[in-house]
C-alpha cells in the first residue's frame, strides 16, 4: 500500500491547492530520473511524488480521500481488492504507452524541472533532454545601462560571450541568450544563459527611480554673480546656466538627462544640487576680502536677513 500522500508531499492535510503543487514541483525536481540517471532510489521517489500529486491534485480525488472513501492507491476501501500498479496509470503522468496522463494536463514539466526535464519518447524508452540553463552576472556602468552597450561575460566553465545590454537596462535585469547554455541529451535543445545585471554604483550620481541627483560644486564668485559652469551628464559635460545669487542647496534641473524610464519610454532628469566651494588653499587677498566684507556688512545665514 502507497505511503500517506500527504507524508510523500510533505504538506499538511490543510495545504491549500497552490502549496500542493509548489511541493510537488520542488520534489519532481528532484527525484526525475533524467536528473538522477541510473538511480533507481531517486526514481522510485520520484513515482511515489507522482502518485501522491495525481490523488492530491486531483480535488474530487483528494475530498474522497480526506473522507476515507479511497485509500492511498486511489481504491475504494470498501471493495478490499489488492493488485495492480500502485502508482495509476504510469510514473510521472504518463501511461504505459508513453503518452501524457490527462491528469497532468496543464503542467509544464520542462518548466519545473527548470529546463532539465527530459521528454519521454512515443517507445517509454528513449529520452532526449533540453540542456540546462546557465547563470551569470555582469555588472555595467550607470551609463551603459542608460544608452547601451555591448559587454563580454565569463562564464564559470571558462567559455566567454558577447552580450548585447538593451538601452534602458535595469538593476536586477535578467537578459535571456537562447541557445546559449549547456547542450541537451539524446538531440534535445541547448539551455540558455540568463545574465543577472548589476549596476555599479556611480561616483558622481544617485539614482532615484528615473532620475539622477548629483552634487554640482560652485565658486562663491559664480555663487554670487552668476555665470555658465561646466556640469557632467551621463551624456558628456553641458555649460549649466547659474543664476546670479545661487545658494547652497540650490537645485538645477536638467531635463531628460537622467536614466532610463521603461515604462514611459524616455530618459527621466538630472537634479543638480548646488554645493559652495571654497579653493584648496586661501592667497592673502581672498582673505583679506573676507575679513573686510564681515566688517562691513555683518550677516549670518540663520537671520535670514
Amino acid at each position: 500500500m502507497a505511503q500517506d500522500p500527504y507524508t510523500v508531499l510533505g504538506v499538511a492535510r490543510t495545504a491549500k491547492a497552490e502549496d500542493i503543487r509548489k511541493a510537488f514541483h520542488k520534489l519532481a525536481k528532484t527525484h526525475h530520473p533524467d536528473v538522477n540517471p541510473g538511480d533507481k532510489a531517486a526514481e522510485e521517489r520520484f513515482k511515489g511524488v507522482s502518485a501522491a500529486f495525481d490523488l492530491l491534485g486531483d480535488p474530487e480525488k483528494r475530498a474522497r480521500f480526506d473522507r476515507g472513501e479511497i485509500d492511498a492507491d486511489g481504491r475504494e476501501m470498501q471493495r478490499g481488492f489488492s493488485g495492480g500498479n500502485p502508482f495509476g496509470a504510469g510514473a510521472g503522468g504518463f501511461n504505459g504507452g508513453g503518452a501524457r496522463d490527462a491528469r497532468f494536463d496543464g503542467m509544464d514539466f520542462d518548466e519545473i524541472l527548470g529546463g532539465v526535464f527530459s521528454q519521454r519518447g512515443r517507445s517509454g524508452r528513449s529520452f532526449s533532454s533540453r540542456g540546462a540553463d546557465v547563470p551569470a552576472r555582469l555588472e555595467i556602468d550607470l551609463e551603459e545601462s542608460i544608452k547601451g552597450a555591448v559587454k563580454r561575460v565569463i562564464f564559470a566553465d571558462g567559455r566567454t560571450l558577447d552580450v548585447t545590454i538593451p538601452k534602458g537596462a535595469d538593476e536586477g535585469q535578467t537578459l535571456r541568450l537562447r541557445g546559449q547554455g549547456y547542450p541537451g541529451r539524446g538531440g534535445g535543445a541547448a539551455g540558455d544563459a540568463l545574465i543577472e545585471l548589476t549596476i555599479r554604483r556611480h561616483p558622481i550620481y544617485r539614482r532615484e527611480e528615473a532620475d539622477l541627483h548629483m552634487d554640482l560644486l560652485v565658486s562663491i564668485p559664480d555663487a554670487i554673480l552668476g555665470a555658465k559652469v561646466d556640469a557632467p551628464t551621463p551624456d558628456g559635460t553641458v555649460a549649466l546656466t547659474l543664476p546670479p545669487a545661487t545658494n547652497s542647496g540650490a537645485v538645477l534641473r536638467l531635463k531628460g538627462r537622467g536614466g532610463w524610464d521603461g515604462e514611459a519610454g524616455k530618459r527621466g532628469d538630472l537634479f543638480a544640487h548646488v554645493v559652495l566651494a571654497l579653493p584648496d588653499q586661501l592667497d592673502d587677498k581672498l582673505i583679506k576680502f573676507a575679513e573686510t566684507w564681515r566688517k562691513e556688512r555683518p550677516w549670518s545665514p540663520s537671520r535670514r536677513s
